[in-house]
């Protein structure tokens, strides 16, 4: 059962009346850690490499936050008491090399958020599957009656939510590798460590380094908090060997004698004292096998807090996924169109392949960040038609993939889904699965999702006025 923490005792007395602190960077969360440090007494100085920003930004002006715009200067940093990082921002950036010279703490915007947070945490990291997954335990905890907060990387920085923080709340939280990679103290109450696939390599130095930032979810952890892990993935389970907290797992495939496991048409907890039907599968409306796994987790996180079956059946049942997470988006003559742009990266795209059947036109590229498209080219060979490929990656594409399945190039999106529907068969699916980040196109992936979606309309738009003529 989920106990509680004494608030009190687990409260650190931090404080930054009177300090000098500089948030670099402006984006929603470097904005959010301006406002919450301007409230608690901080002279915030607010430094971004764009010249210019939106109203959000402005507006910190009238709480006494200085703007520093069009660049990081030295000596902004060079006075700071304490340097706030954005996620965005990295932290091997030149002008903090004076900052770490004279031990100025250096740390992340979850960081600084979780240190004045009341109520308990359940933090969720891995390579995919995160947004999913705190979203739903989100839902299967408001249903069994916690009061909750969803917030980190899924969409509303932590620092927003303190001031609304109480004793008896648990925050949801969302936890990227470049959210943990600068955290000191941040410690959940339960940890969730989904899986690891290599990620991120455009931003972390090595492999290596990325495990280490996803490590930190655990690293302060006490035998008194919980670390949920899944047993399905190898490298979790060596990783969080030397986890101080008590290790739940849960698996799909794994045979496990205790956690959270599939056996007949059941979601379960299996125990000494024998199975508790937890979640029945009928209830899970969820694309594919990576994302019943994400079920598993949820439920898993939802029965330490003490939900019951029903009510987290309840929560799974009213839940159809989330945008850009294999969405089907529309059907044109036959072919079916599956938005997956937050496949951002190979094992990713593999999954979503996977779940989406045979036949597939698969639209793919952007921004590489690392990994092998050789490793596709099984799952490719068997399930793929057609690969349409754009953006800055197109030839490790046609490197990676074409041996083994046919590679036609688009110069856009809007011409990615037309030439993808041209290839596709009646029955057939479209899948965007890029298996890229978006940023050499698109503001981000919801972005690159969205124009997805409208290029399918548009072309279902014109496909019926060509039938009406």
């Amino acid at each position: 059962m989920f106990q509680p923490r004494d608030i009190k005792a687990a409260m650190t007395k931090f404080s930054v009346a009177g300090a000098r602190v500089v948030v670099v960077g402006a984006a929603r969360s470097g904005v959010a850690a301006a406002r919450l440090l301007a409230t608690r007494g901080a002279q915030v100085v607010l430094t971004e490499q764009r010249r210019s920003v939106g109203e959000s930004v402005t507006g910190l002006q009238g709480l006494g936050v200085e703007l520093e715009l069009g660049g990081h200067g030295a000596q902004t940093l060079d006075s700071a008491d304490l340097v706030v990082l954005s996620p965005g921002v990295l932290p091997t950036v030149a002008v903090l090399d004076e900052v770490r010279r004279r031990r100025v703490p250096i740390i992340s915007e979850i960081e600084l958020a979780s240190r004045w947070l009341q109520g308990r945490v359940v933090a969720v990291t891995g390579t995919k599957g995160k947004s999913t997954t705190v979203e739903l335990i989100g839902r299967m905890l408001e249903a069994g009656g916690s009061v909750v907060l969803v917030g980190g990387n899924v969409g509303t920085a932590l620092s927003s939510q303190v001031e609304a923080s109480t004793p008896d709340m648990i925050h949801v939280v969302e936890v990227s590798s470049f959210q943990l990679e600068l955290t000191r103290t941040f410690r959940p109450t339960i940890a969730v460590l989904l899986n690891l696939h290599s990620d991120h390599l455009d931003r972390h130095e090595s492999y290596t380094a990325y495990l280490a930032a996803k490590t930190r979810i655990f690293a302060n952890q006490t035998a008194s908090d919980t670390l949920v892990v899944n047993a399905d993935d190898p490298e979790v389970l060596r990783l969080t060997r030397s986890s101080q907290g008590r290790r739940v797992a849960y698996a799909l495939t794994e045979p496990l004698d205790t956690g959270v496991v599939v056996t007949g048409d059941a979601i379960v907890r299996r125990s000494e004292t024998g199975d508790k039907k937890l979640v029945p599968l009928s209830a899970v409306r969820l694309l594919g096998s990576h994302q019943l796994s994400n079920v598993l987790a949820a439920s898993t996180v939802a029965d330490l807090v003490g939900v019951s079956p029903r009510d987290m059946t309840l929560a799974v049942d009213r839940f159809p996924g989330l945008e850009h997470v294999l969405e089907p988006v529309g059907e044109v003559a036959g072919v079916r169109f599956v938005n997956d742009s937050k496949a951002t990266n190979i094992e990713a795209a593999r999954r979503a392949v996977e779940s989406c059947g045979d036949h597939l036109v698969v639209i793919m590229g952007g921004r590489f960040k690392g990994g092998a498209f050789e490793s596709l080219q099984g799952v490719f060979e068997s399930r793929a038609d057609a690969v349409i490929a754009l953006g800055e990656a197109r030839e490790r594409i046609h490197a990676g993939l074409g041996p083994v399945v046919r590679i036609v190039d688009a110069v856009s999106l809007h011409e990615a889904v037309r030439v993808a529907y041209g290839l596709a068969v009646p029955g057939g699916t479209v899948l965007l699965a890029p298996a890229c980040a978006s940023l050499d196109m698109f503001q981000d992936y919801a972005e690159r999702g969205r124009v997805f979606r409208q290029a399918v309309d548009g072309l279902k738009e014109e496909i019926e006025e060509r039938r009406e003529q």
